[in-house]
């Protein structure tokens, strides 16, 4: 069969012509379309790879303070298990008591944003939903204190740098309250993680509450987003390094524990350049399609 082909060079004119009559989407159509779109990807990206956390009390204080936003990367331990120095959010077991410092506003606007804001990612956590700092991992053997009062994984002590506020040596230990700084020494069950807030004096944290299953981690916070003046990445304080291989080695099977170089950062640029790149596409389409309609 031989297809005539016009001065354009179309193989088919009556395609052509009918490519031409096709009237474009204005752009009052477009935009609820495009804001669906980006909604659906929203709830994607929060179920997958990336999620906002809102902190609602003063337990990693000042490493986190109330208020901030952090984004926890829900892939890294998808490849591999928690490190010590990372912090982890993670859902409490039932010995875990809620957390909260701020009762929410209980107005139908405010749950109506707390809904669309959990969708997306960026709402408060659940009461049972924590953020806490990994010190021990299976296998390691953690106590308090040293004769410098610092805890000891391994047998080697931590320099604890980001502990501002610590807990009060002379208080005795009890196993029901995080009151005390000195708590006996603890060998971290297999596939659980010990777990302790930045500022000891409030945070209720395994030292009271017990360990928390690796299972039970939602990811690792990666990253402070908002407030904008508190922009900073949370990476494993150098104290970790020196802690010695546990001498009861995980169960088998366990994947070996490394730690992520980019802190999670390799995750978010092509997800961000994906983004800005689809982001820029449809500006520019909507731009060029406003002129022509100009």
């Amino acid at each position: 069969m031989v297809h005539s082909v016009d001065e354009e060079g179309d193989v088919d004119p009556w395609r052509r012509r009918t490519r031409r009559t096709r009237r474009q989407m204005p752009l009052w159509q477009e935009l609820p379309l495009l804001l669906v779109v980006a909604f659906c990807l929203a709830i994607l990206i929060r179920t997958f790879l990336l999620q906002a956390f809102f902190i609602p009390s003063g337990s990693m204080e000042d490493t986190l303070l109330i208020g901030d936003r952090v984004l926890v990367n829900k892939v890294v331990y998808d490849l591999r298990d928690p490190v010590r120095g990372e912090v982890v959010v993670f859902r409490g077991t039932d010995g875990w008591a809620p957390q909260v410092d701020e009762e929410p506003d209980g107005s139908f606007l405010s749950k109506l944003g707390r809904t669309v804001g959990d969708l997306v990612g960026v709402g408060r956590p659940g009461e049972k939903d924590f953020i806490k700092r990994v010190i021990g991992v299976p296998g390691d053997r953690v106590a308090c204190c040293d004769d410098q009062g610092r805890v000891t994984v391994n047998g080697i002590p931590l320099d604890e740098t980001y502990v501002l506020r610590d807990s009060p040596l002379e208080i005795p230990p009890n196993g029901r309250e995080c009151r005390s700084r000195r708590f006996e020494e603890v060998v971290v069950p297999p596939g659980q993680l010990f777990v302790m807030g930045d500022h000891r004096l409030v945070s209720q944290d395994a030292r009271c509450q017990g360990p928390v299953p690796i299972d039970n981690v939602i990811g690792r916070a990666f990253v402070i987003v908002w407030p904008s003046a508190r922009w900073a990445s949370l990476s494993v304080p150098e104290t970790f390094a020196s802690v010695p291989t546990p001498v009861a080695a995980p169960a088998p099977g366990v994947s070996p524990l490394r730690p992520d170089p980019s802190g999670g950062i390799a995750v978010v640029v092509p997800v961000t350049v994906a983004l800005g790149a689809l982001a820029r596409s449809g500006r520019t389409h909507v731009l060029r399609r406003r002129r022509l309609h100009s």
